[in-house]
């Protein structure tokens, strides 16, 4: 995302107001400010898709986008999407963010609006034939390079390009209420198109919906399965090995302007819940992420850090912060357990094919 519910770009300039965590200066942040969407109102219906709203009727996009009470309940709002079609049947009906959708056969040429389909449907083993990149990486991801193809690029989150989407002629087209709203009824005249509420902490639900149109959930609940398990199988040679204290984990991140600390409703904060493995507390809260200044870069201390940065580095203080004295203090710095990580899995993958690369660097570094 630019930065995604996992995080991402602010897509507007007003945020959700900070709420204090007991520190000096410190802000828990929900999604305001920190994804990249295309629109924040309007639905929308009709077109290739015959879509028709209903499902994302009752969600609440300014409390989906600034966090409020819909921001932490995206996953019980997401229990009524899918399909009732068997596998294999066609015309079917998914019922998504915007409402339902009709899906008269079996896609082939599919458009992803942003990272996180990106990486479902290649998951799926399908190469989509168009693809909106990110603001800070408008090239295809390192991990997906020689599975997905060479889509051609329909602009970016923040910017799509809807002739170039229309030109490719697609039968599908994937994206997410929080990105795109604006856009769905434009969309929806194009292709069939079924969106998320939102990308981030939901991933695995996400997953599911996104496999729906082709009939292939089984095969996406089975690749969750594997994951979980190797999840599992981390946190017990952890346990194992410390004697079950379990260390503590700060996924750190650097973006032009900002600093994050990663909390529980993020991607990389779910994965670390599955394993499990702990956060500190300054980010054991119902949101995104903890923002801190260069001057507070003490709070992210944990047993480990693991540091990305979005875009390019100069745009960022992660030079300055990694050479001041301040970071030097850190216990995981001494100790040798700060690290840096790829951010296009760890914070902008939001897929299983993301998640299950990070649980390879994390067997790596804490589970060898």
């Amino acid at each position: 995302m630019a930065p995604s519910p996992a995080d991402r770009t602010p897509f507007r300039s007003s945020r959700r107001g900070f709420l204090a965590v007991g520190l000096t200066g410190g802000a828990v942040l929900g999604l305001g400010g920190l994804l990249t969407a295309c629109g924040s109102s309007g639905g929308g219906s009709g077109g290739s898709g015959s879509a028709s709203p209903s499902a994302g009727a009752g969600v609440n996009q300014k409390s989906v986008t600034q966090g409020g009470d819909d921001y932490a309940t995206v996953i019980g709002k997401m229990k009524g999407f899918g399909t009732d079609a068997a596998a294999g049947v066609f015309p079917r009906t998914v019922r998504h963010a915007m409402g339902s959708t009709e899906i008269p056969k079996k896609p082939v040429r599919v458009v992803v609006l942003d990272t996180g389909e990106l990486d479902n449907v290649v998951a799926l083993g399908i190469q989509p034939v168009g693809v909106a990149f990110t603001d800070g990486s408008k090239t295809m991801p390192g991990y997906l390079k020689g599975q997905a193809g060479t889509p051609a690029s329909v602009g970016t989150i923040s910017s799509l390009n809807l002739e170039a989407i229309a030109a490719l002629k697609p039968d599908l087209i994937l994206g997410s209420q929080l990105r795109a709203q604006d856009q769905y009824a434009a969309l929806s005249k194009i292709a069939p198109t079924v969106f998320s509420i939102r990308p981030g902490y939901p991933w695995k639900e996400n997953f599911v919906l996104n496999a729906a149109p082709f009939g292939l959930e089984t095969e996406a609940r089975a690749q969750l399965t594997a994951y979980q398990a190797a999840a599992k199988e981390i946190g017990a040679k952890v346990s194992a090995r410390t004697g079950g204290k379990l260390p503590t984990i700060t996924p750190l991140r650097f973006m032009p302007g900002k600093i994050r600390l990663y909390a529980e409703l993020s991607f990389i904060g779910t994965m670390l819940a599955d394993i499990p493995l702990p956060q500190p507390k300054i980010e054991q809260v119902k949101e995104l992420a903890v923002e801190v200044s260069a001057e507070q870069i003490d709070k992210a201390d944990a047993d480990w850090v693991f540091y990305g940065v979005y875009g390019s580095p100069s745009a960022t203080s992660q030079d300055a912060v990694l050479g001041g004295a301040l970071w030097k203090t850190l216990g995981a710095v001494k100790s040798g357990q700060a690290r840096p990580v790829a951010d296009e899995t760890w914070f902008l993958g939001l897929g299983v094919m993301a998640a299950n690369a990070v649980l390879k660097d994390l067997q790596g570094f804490v589970a060898p």
